[in-house]
This record gives C-alpha cells, sequence and structure tokens, in this order.
C-alpha cells in the first residue's frame, strides 16, 4: 500500500501550497502557492523533491499528520520553529526525519514566526487544479482548508537525498524591513504621507493572513478624493484602503482592486512577511 496522510490535528490553518498557479490573472485568479517560498524550497530539498513538490504549511498552531500504509516516509518541518515529535517522541526540527508507517508527526506551536512547512518524499498530490495543487483562500481554487480526518495521497519517492551536516534555516527578524519601489498611485498621497510611510515604525495586525499582511500606525493621507477605477493588482502591492493603513498583498490577493497602490514591495523581501508574527515592527524604506 502506497504510503499518504491522514489529519490527526489539523491546526488553525493549514493548506496545501506550492508555487502557485502563476498566468491566470487575466482571468481574475490569483496566484496563491506558499508564502514563505525559501522555506518551502529547502524543505523539499531535505526529503529529495522537485523544488515545486506540494507541501503542508501552517499557521501559528502547526498540525499532526499520521502516515497511512505499513512504508516509513522521510519527512522534515521547517520554516517557523516548533517543537518536532514521532508518536510524541521529540525529533529534530529543519532536517530530515524517518516517519514509520501508522506513526504521527506532530509539528507543535510556532515559538518563532508564523508559517512552518512539512514536506514528505514523493510531496502531496491531491488533483491540480489549473495546474497547481495550492489552496487558495480567495477563490476556493484547490484542496480545502485541512480538517480532521483527511486523507491526502503522496507521490512516489525518489532517491534518498544526501546527508547535511547543517541546514541555513533563515531566521525571523525582529523587525521587518520592506524595500519599496513607489507608484504606481504615490501622487495621491501628500507629501507628509508618503515621507512618514519611509519613516515611521508600523506594527503587523493581528488581521493580517494569506491575503494581505495589514498594518498598525499613522495613517496615510491622501492629496485627492475620490476612486479609482479597478484596475490589476501585483504580489508585493501595497494598497491603502479608506483607513489610511498600509496593506500588503500576499500570494492570496484580489486580481485587481480600486484603492490606490502607494508602492510594491520587492518580491524577495515577502517571504520575511510570511513569518512575520502580529505586533512586530514594519518598516518601509525605498528601494
Amino acid at each position: 500500500m502506497s504510503p499518504g496522510l491522514e489529519v490527526v490535528r489539523a491546526g488553525a490553518l493549514t493548506t496545501v501550497q506550492d508555487e502557485g498557479r502563476t498566468g491566470w490573472a487575466h482571468l481574475g485568479v490569483p496566484r496563491a502557492g506558499a508564502l514563505d517560498g525559501p522555506a518551502r524550497r529547502l524543505a523539499n530539498r531535505l526529503v529529495g523533491n522537485a523544488p515545486d513538490a506540494a507541501v503542508l504549511e501552517t499557521t501559528l498552531t502547526g498540525c499532526a499528520v499520521r502516515v497511512t500504509g505499513t512504508r516509513s516516509v522521510l519527512a522534515v518541518v521547517g520554516g517557523a520553529g516548533c517543537r518536532v515529535t514521532v508518536d510524541g517522541r521529540p525529533v529534530a526540527w529543519g532536517a530530515p526525519v524517518r516517519v514509520p508507517g501508522g506513526a504521527v508527526l506532530e509539528a507543535g506551536p510556532a515559538v518563532r514566526g508564523v508559517r512552518g512547512y512539512l514536506a514528505f518524499a514523493g510531496g502531496l498530490v491531491p488533483e491540480p487544479v489549473l495546474g497547481s495543487r495550492s489552496t487558495d483562500l480567495l477563490s476556493g481554487l484547490g484542496p480545502p482548508v485541512l480538517s480532521e480526518g483527511d486523507l491526502l495521497p503522496l507521490g512516489p519517492a525518489g532517491p534518498a537525498p544526501p546527508a547535511v551536516d547543517a541546514v541555513p534555516w533563515p531566521g525571523v527578524p525582529a523587525e521587518l524591513v520592506l524595500p519599496l519601489y513607489p507608484g504606481p498611485r504615490d501622487s495621491w498621497f501628500t507629501e507628509a504621507a508618503l515621507r512618514t510611510l519611509t519613516t515611521a515604525v508600523y506594527r503587523v495586525s493581528e488581521r493580517s493572513n494569506r491575503i494581505g499582511l495589514r498594518t498598525e500606525g499613522p495613517a496615510l493621507r491622501r492629496a485627492r478624493a475620490g476612486e479609482l477605477p479597478s484596475e490589476g493588482m501585483l504580489l508585493g502591492a501595497v494598497q491603502v484602503p479608506p483607513d489610511g493603513l498600509p496593506v500588503v498583498f500576499l500570494n492570496d490577493h484580489p486580481t485587481t482592486g480600486g484603492y490606490p497602490v502607494v508602492g510594491v514591495v520587492a518580491e524577495a523581501a515577502l517571504a520575511g512577511a510570511a513569518q512575520a508574527v502580529p505586533g512586530a515592527s514594519v518598516r518601509f524604506v525605498r528601494a
């Protein structure tokens, strides 16, 4: 019997994620995909998967899954730091572990960071939708958010990867610094507001999610009133709704929007946004 996974504890928000479904924005389909791409790719590398293999993405509280079948599975838990156990026995975080058939692998609550990544040799292989196995919270495409009792198939494992002595997992920054390219609608804001954006300290709001990192701090005042016709939105766009508080669009963001975009954060910096805990400091700096 080929191994698979049974969800024992789903956690607050656990989803299947790969690289996302790019190339469909013109039809209104968001990108989705793992918020912390580097963490997902490293986890896959450690279990011998291709970089784009699907993994589990957890949010703050972790999850627990049982390996079905009789064969063992090579797995790794990375991303947000947490306690990792197999049938209650502590095992290494951030390094490959062998999980026997029938055993439960548990990633505990995050002790640093927000989003954890559980990769399994062979990768998760639920039915793809528009070329991706990613769960999209905004459109509802892809596998549903995990619930207890769900069964997830695994693909065939490749050759065992070579052993490593140390793994370069990135740390979680105490302060999130986001390089910002101004525009396209920075002219909709006062000069004072633009100075505030790049000099003030914001905080990560607890209302943040996979759609966007919401901030708390000084509101940005507009230089002009009125409404903006809906236009295309990019990953990393910093949209400013009527309350004046910047929202950094993440992978499940809408493909269009009518609030002005004051700038766009460099995509390479968004992995840090995926791991920024509520209350963490955020600074926008000119790229």
